[in-house]
């Protein structure tokens, strides 16, 4: 059986704090359960103070198949701020502006060089998603087309290579759609006249859906994913036209990355769990305890405030 937690970003202390109230204990310093395993749901590094360690711990729990992981957009994201642009001498596919370095400062300044070498080589051998016997998980969208996509191209490119890299992050290139949404999430454009600020105090006019729902009926105040918008204005007929919701027949599907904000977990339908609620932004760290129900639970959620 799977304990599954969700962002941790550098938050080391709650991640121990969790792990030990779900009842695993350190033998030869790795943190492992007699009878259960954690999945690890991704973005380990940037904005919290024990980067380092908390990749100590999440790739020790790995090594020794206490655990398994998928990658986040965040480690995605560090692989592509250290790779140069194919086309583009002296840049990066991450281009380091001053919001990108940023969101990695916590990163550069906490590894030394050897050690943010080892981390980036490490991420590459991720997997983005897995499909386990009776779950799913993912980084934040589980959506069949795109990870078929994404499947061939692993295969044609032979892993995560720097060619693999700059395809799923270029914008244009063949495979950045089906990595924005596996590793981000899908997105619609907002009625003109309508925006939000991001956590991070930026202008939006694009939010995250909630991609599992069948889009009829919605408005996109309805339909946004985190952001609480007072439009009542129904999706318009693309949008709905290509929404893929998650059938309610399918396996339970594991999320992190959307920094939800309530005071107490619950589910986002009967078979999707988001396990990501903000420890990076005062929130906690939160992981969800799976005995092999199709249908989840609440009470399910285990988190330390």
């Amino acid at each position: 059986m799977f304990d599954i937690i969700g962002d941790i970003h550098g938050h080391a202390d709650e991640l121990t704090a969790l792990l030990e109230e779900l009842g695993y204990s350190q033998r030869d310093g790795v943190y492992s359960h007699p009878e259960r395993r954690v999945v690890f749901l991704g973005d380990f590094v940037d904005r919290g103070p024990k980067i380092r360690e908390t990749l100590e711990i999440v790739r020790g729990m790995v090594e020794t198949d206490a655990a398994l992981t998928v990658m986040g957009n965040h480690e995605l994201n560090a692989m592509a701020f250290h790779t140069p642009h194919p086309d583009q001498p002296g840049e990066y596919v991450r281009p380091h502006t001053a919001k990108n370095e940023k969101q990695h400062g916590q990163t550069l300044l906490q590894l030394s060089e050897s050690q943010l070498s080892d981390a980036l080589a490490w991420f590459r051998t991720l997997p983005m998603w897995l499909e386990l016997d009776g779950l799913r998980a993912v980084h934040a969208c589980w959506d069949d087309a795109a990870i078929g996509q994404i499947e061939n191209h692993l295969q044609q490119f032979g892993g995560f290579t720097d060619k693999m890299l700059a395809s799923a992050c270029l914008p244009g290139e063949p495979l950045f759609a089906s990595v924005e949404a596996i590793l981000k999430g899908k997105e619609m454009q907002l009625p003109e006249g309508y925006s939000f600020q991001d956590k991070d105090g930026h202008e939006r006019t694009k939010t995250r859906t909630r991609w599992f729902l069948d889009a009829d009926g919605h408005t996109f105040g309805s339909y946004a994913m985190t952001e609480k918008l007072a439009c009542d204005i129904p999706l318009s007929d693309d949008i709905r036209s290509k929404s893929r919701p998650y059938g309610e027949s399918e396996k339970p599907v594991f999320l992190g990355h959307y920094w939800l904000k309530e005071a107490t977990p619950k589910r986002l339908a009967r078979n999707v769990a988001c396990v990501d609620y903000s420890v990076a932004k005062g929130g906690f760290l939160c992981a969800y305890r799976w005995d092999g129900e199709q249908e989840l639970l609440d009470e399910k959620f285990v988190y330390l405030k």
